[in-house]
Order: C-alpha cells, then sequence, then structure tokens
C-alpha cells in the first residue's frame, strides 16, 4: 500500500470512514500530525507496530483512528484495548475515543483504573463495550476475576511504555501480554525505548513497523520558556508579582509533595486566587470534579504533583509555573507539556533557588533550548496594574447601568453633610478595599543570578559539573570511595539499586527526598555498586518511613532498605558484596494506590537498633513541623519521586 506525502497528507487521504471524518471536522482537526500520518496506514492494515514519538505530538489519534474504524459495532465485546500507566492518561484517552467516535451509533468506551469501586466497571463490562482504557494493575483485577474477557481481542496497545515500565508495570505488562489471544494486533508507543522496551517488542510483537518521529527539540516550539532564580523564602512573593502582571487565562503549579500542594493552594486562595490542590491523597472522584472545574473555568490554577498531573490536557492552560524545580530533566519536559498543546502557544516558567543552579543546565541540555531569565515585575510595574485594575473596575461597574438607587442615596448624603463628592467617592473605595492596600509596598525581590564575572564563572563551572553528572541536586555525594563508617549522627543504610539498574545519585537523593521528607542536602555519602548502594541517613529514621522507603521504587527496582551494622559491615562485603541484587520482585503493586497508598512488604526497622537516639525527639519534632524545614525526617506524606 503506497502511502502519500507525509507533508501534504489530510485525514481523507488515509481511507478513514466517513464517520470519522465527520467527528474529526467536528473537533476541527484539519491535518494529521507526522506520527499520525505515517501510523494510521500501517495499522489500519492490522500490522504490528512500534511507535517512538515525543509527548504532545498526537499519539493518541495515531492509535484511536485506525483502531476505531476496525470495529464491529455490532458486537459488544471488548475489541481493543489501551493500557496506560496512570488514571488520568486513562480518562482522557477514553475521552478522545468517544470524541472520535461520536458520529458511531452503539459504541462504548470505558475507562477502569484504580480508586473506583468494581461493581460499576463489572455492570457496564456486563453491558458490553467495545472498547477498554486501563491501568495495568485494574486491568489484571478483572482478567483474573474473569468479569474481563479479551477472547474477542483485536488489538492492544500499550501508552507510553517507558513510563509504565518508570513506575514498575513491568511484569504486570509481561503478564497481560502472555494473556492475549494469538491472533491479535500489538501497538506500542514510548517516548524513550529502553532496553526492558526493545524486549517487550522483540517477545511479543509480530515482525512490527517502527514508526520514530524526532523533534528538533525535546520540548515544544510553541512554549516559552523562563526561569527565575529566587530564594525560598522569596518565592511566594515573586509568584504573586507574576500572577498579578502576567496575563493567563489558567495555569498548573507544580510542586514536590503532597502537603505543599495543600499549602500553595490555600494561600492562593488567601490572595485572591481560584486554586485547587490535586494530589494522591485526593479520592478519584474529587480529582476528577477538579479537573472539570478546571476546564469549565470555574478554576484558573491547580497546584498539582508530578503524578497527580500525568496526562492532564485541558485547552485553557496557558501557563506551566515550576514552583519547585523537577528532579531530572525528563519529568521538566512532561511538566511543562502540560501547555503549547497540538499547536497552542504557553508558556512555563521555572523557579530555581541558589542550590539549583546546575539542574537549570541539566535541563537546558536535555530540551536542546536555552532557557531565558525572567524579568520579574518590580513594584512600580504590579501598582501600576493594579491601579489599571481598579480603574477598570469602576468602568465596568458604570457601563452595567445598575447604579440608579446608588446614586439618589450618595447624593442625598452630599445633601446633608455638604461634602464633596470626590471625598464620598474616596471614602467608597477605602471600605471596598477594607485594610488590604490597593498599592504594593517597596520591597524588591533581589535575583540570585550571578552579577560578577566572577560569580559568572562560577556558575557556568556549575552547570558543567551538572550536565556532566545528569543530576541537578546539588552538592550530590560523590559514588565511590566510601568511608569506613558515617559521620556522627548519621545511619548507613543499604538499597538494592546499582550500577546495574542505570542508577543516578540525583535518582537516589530524589527518592529519599520525596518519601522521607528531608532536605536534599542532609542526604549523606553515597557509594554506588554493582547491584545495590549505601546511603548515610540522619540517624534515628521512624519505622513508618522507613516502612514507606522499602516500598520506594528506582528505576524499576524496589529500594527495599535495610540498616548497615557497621561492626558486621566489612565481614558481610567481603563474603558476598551482593546477596539481595539477583533477587527478582515479583510482587505487585496496585496502580489504583501508586500514588495514593502502596501496599507491598512491610519491612521492620532490623536488628540494630537504637533504643535512644541523639536525634529521636528533633525527628518527631521536626514531622509535625514541616517537610523541608529541617535536616531531619519530615512528613511523608508525598509523592514518590519515581
Amino acid at each position: 500500500m503506497s502511502q502519500p506525502d507525509p507533508v501534504n497528507i489530510s485525514f481523507r487521504d488515509l481511507a478513514l470512514p466517513d464517520s470519522l471524518l465527520a467527528a474529526l471536522d467536528q473537533a476541527g482537526y484539519e491535518t494529521p500530525s507526522p506520527i499520525q500520518a505515517e501510523t494510521i496506514p500501517h495499522l489500519m492494515q492490522g500490522l504490528d507496530l512500534v511507535g517512538h514519538a515525543p509527548t504532545g505530538t498526537g499519539k493518541t489519534a495515531a492509535f484511536a483512528l485506525p483502531l476505531l474504524s476496525r470495529i464491529d459495532l455490532k458486537q459488544q465485546q471488548v475489541q481493543v484495548m489501551v493500557l496506560t500507566p496512570t488514571r488520568e492518561l486513562a480518562i482522557q484517552v477514553a475521552e478522545a475515543f468517544q470524541r472520535y467516535a461520536s458520529k458511531m451509533k452503539g459504541f462504548h468506551v470505558l475507562p477502569i483504573y484504580g480508586g473506583q469501586p468494581y461493581s460499576g466497571q463489572i455492570r457496564q463490562l456486563k453491558r458490553g463495550v467495545q472498547a477498554v482504557v486501563g491501568t495495568p494493575g485494574r486491568v489484571m483485577d478483572h482478567m483474573r476475576k474473569g468479569t474481563l474477557s479479551l477472547s474477542n481481542l483485536q488489538a492492544l496497545v500499550l501508552d507510553e511504555a517507558d513510563e509504565m515500565l518508570r513506575m514498575g508495570f513491568l511484569d504486570d505488562v509481561e503478564w497481560i501480554l502472555e494473556q492475549m489471544p494469538t491472533k491479535r494486533q500489538i501497538a506500542l508507543f514510548s517516548a524513550t525505548m529502553p532496553k526492558q522496551i526493545q524486549h517487550i517488542a522483540r517477545r511479543h510483537l509480530d515482525n512490527p513497523r517502527e514508526i520514530s518521529i524526532k523533534s528538533k527539540t525535546a520540548t515544544a516550539e510553541t512554549i516559552r520558556q523562563r526561569f527565575w532564580q529566587v530564594s525560598h523564602t522569596h518565592k511566594l512573593d515573586a509568584l504573586t508579582r507574576i500572577l498579578e502582571v502576567e496575563p493567563f487565562d489558567a495555569m498548573i503549579m507544580f510542586v514536590r509533595t503532597k502537603t505543599a500542594t495543600v499549602e500553595l493552594a490555600e494561600k492562593l486562595q488567601a490572595r485572591g486566587y481560584a486554586a485547587e490542590p490535586i494530589n494522591g491523597d485526593m479520592q478519584q472522584k474529587n480529582r476528577e470534579q477538579t479537573i472539570d472545574r478546571l476546564k469549565k473555568g470555574k478554576l484558573d490554577i491547580l497546584v498539582a504533583t508530578d503524578v497527580a498531573a500525568r496526562g492532564l490536557d485541558v485547552e485553557r492552560i496557558s501557563h506551566v509555573i515550576n514552583y519547585d524545580i523537577p528532579y531530572d530533566a525528563e519529568a521538566y519536559i512532561h511538566r511543562i507539556g502540560r501547555t503549547g498543546r497540538a499547536g497552542r502557544t504557553g508558556d512555563a516558567i521555572l523557579f530555581v533557588t541558589p542550590r539549583e543552579r546546575r539542574m537549570l543546565g541539566v535541563i537546558e541540555k536535555t530540551t536542546r533550548k536555552k532557557i531565558e531569565a525572567l524579568e520579574l515585575p518590580t513594584t512600580e510595574m504590579v501598582n501600576n496594574k493594579r491601579i489599571a485594575d481598579f480603574k477598570q473596575r469602576i468602568t465596568d461597574v458604570i457601563a452595567s447601568g445598575s447604579v440608579e438607587f446608588m446614586q439618589g442615596l450618595l447624593t442625598q448624603y452630599q445633601q446633608e453633610h455638604d461634602v464633596p463628592a470626590i471625598d464620598i467617592a474616596a471614602a467608597l473605595a477605602k471600605m471596598y478595599m477594607g485594610e488590604k492596600s490597593l498599592l504594593l509596598k517597596d520591597k524588591p525581590l533581589k535575583s540570585d543570578r550571578p552579577n560578577s564575572q566572577k560569580d559568572k564563572k562560577l556558575h557556568r563551572k556549575g552547570e558543567a559539573r551538572g550536565n556532566s553528572r545528569g543530576s541537578g541536586e546539588p552538592r550530590l555525594p560523590r559514588r565511590s570511595n566510601a568511608k569506613p563508617n558515617p559521620p556522627e549522627g548519621m545511619e548507613r543504610f543499604r538499597i538494592e539499586v546499582g550500577h546495574d539498574h542505570e542508577v543516578q545519585p540525583g535518582n537516589i537523593v530524589g527518592a529519599i527526598v520525596n518519601e522521607a521528607g528531608i532536605d536534599g542536602e542532609h542526604v549523606g555519602h553515597i557509594d554506588i555498586q554493582a547491584d545495590f548502594s549505601m546511603v548515610d541517613l540522619p540517624a534515628g529514621m521512624p519505622k513508618d518511613i522507613f516502612r514507606e522507603l522499602k516500598k520506594t521504587w528506582v528505576c524499576g527496582r524496589r529500594l527495599n532498605i535495610s540498616r548497615i551494622n557497621s561492626a558486621a559491615k566489612g565481614a558481610s562485603e567481603k563474603r558476598d558484596p551482593s546477596p539481595h541484587g539477583s533477587r527478582r520482585d515479583n510482587s505487585r503493586r496496585d496502580d489504583s494506590r501508586r500514588d495514593d497508598s502502596s501496599r507491598g512488604g512491610s519491612g521492620r526497622a532490623g536488628s540494630s537498633k537504637k533504643k535512644s537516639q541523639p536525634h529521636a525527639k528533633k525527628i518527631k519534632k521536626s514531622r509535625k513541623a514541616s517537610i523541608r524545614g529541617s535536616g531531619d525526617f519530615g512528613n511523608k506524606n508525598n509523592d514518590r519521586a519515581s
């Protein structure tokens, strides 16, 4: 089958049925994207396919349109199934299927994911659906219960396969693929192609066609990227200035922890902004309602964690603000990909604290794009904007025409008290403002960008070091030449991930900081070996944090953290440097609890308990105070970095 030139191709050239073309016209789709133009003809022929394309390039339509064209609407059995790494992406893909099939009478698609009762999903499966979009954990549960039959399955799609691998779904995906009918079509889409994904393609796909779409940069050209270097204590003031002057429709603000989403949203609400948090602690129903309010314009700002916002596609989002810098450049790309989608323009603003300068260089190298410095609005600019807005509100009220009663009342007051009209207007304005001042006090927020030539030279040198290491965490511990004993006030721990799993110090620091709630600079020495690593952490780790760290995943591996007895350390290493490294963890994590509450091993702290740790009281106090305030353990209630 010959293919038209992808440059001049239209959807009508792809032999799609009239019902799909009508739906595309209604949705405003004009020409297919490169991944759509190259993928649709192969999938319509029933061929297996591996698609390699960056996020936001139109992959959903690339597989949804050809598979919809082959569905038999007379059959009520599942004919197409799509696996996604997160529930938000499952909902998004299911909505896309429904939108493209709006002219196909009798078509039904069902998203199935954790966090929802089984009863409703089972009821709809019994009624009959032609397509299912789900997360691996819940799909496996339905298959094992016998409530999801794939005997009539024609095609399976693995969407964002690399993300499923990163989140620990490899075993789940392998199990599902092994249950597939002999005759079926498989399409695999992934932004990157690690070895495990290539292994799946070789083992389960039949002579697949490979489609690779490369972008000139890793981020969309339609996204304007800017950064502002500011100390942590000045972040909120800087954010407030930006919000007052920067014109935006809707925006997502990314923070690192669940607790931070609530705290920042409350602070923004107190400043008069329509802001809400979204994180893994929220019930799925509440998360869906929050996103729906954002879509309908009832909400302007969403404060989110990386996991909670994955797969989120809302057309209103004009800005993405990285209030907390991400732990790696890939997370940054996914974050700012929430804006500037499908050819729309967007803005991405990154806050960088002094100790995070290296990460800025890492991001610029990965995205292959220089991020420009943001000119923070001055006090004068903010005040001029406030005055202009105040005047505009007066104009709008006068234009509304419903001021007759107040005119009469104020005329009466003026006659009774012989007060000039301007004095009355000023008094009313002061009543309207209350205790709040219209003008911002002159409190300059100094940028932490280097000013002197010496500082600039040091800054560039720091960026170069960050680029070569591939990690943005400041002052990361060195990976070798382990000290015989941890420093005073620290304990040494072993984690079951090492060089063989392509782990970097930044991955380890990010996971521990996110889960334990300590500041990155208080993570001590890290010694990375072949298939395990050792890390020094503040002494007196609480049991609940220890249990959560055992279940935390990094680079597709469970940490399985354990304490190292310093007295027996040398002997154990000589006997066997990696007693657990080759063990394969086959325990399955239910994706419905991935960012809510994990299940899995509940490891104990080990035999080397210390009944009276020097920092124990300090740690407990820190946990009640702030997640990031001190160097000790904070609130563990946050989203995982990996």
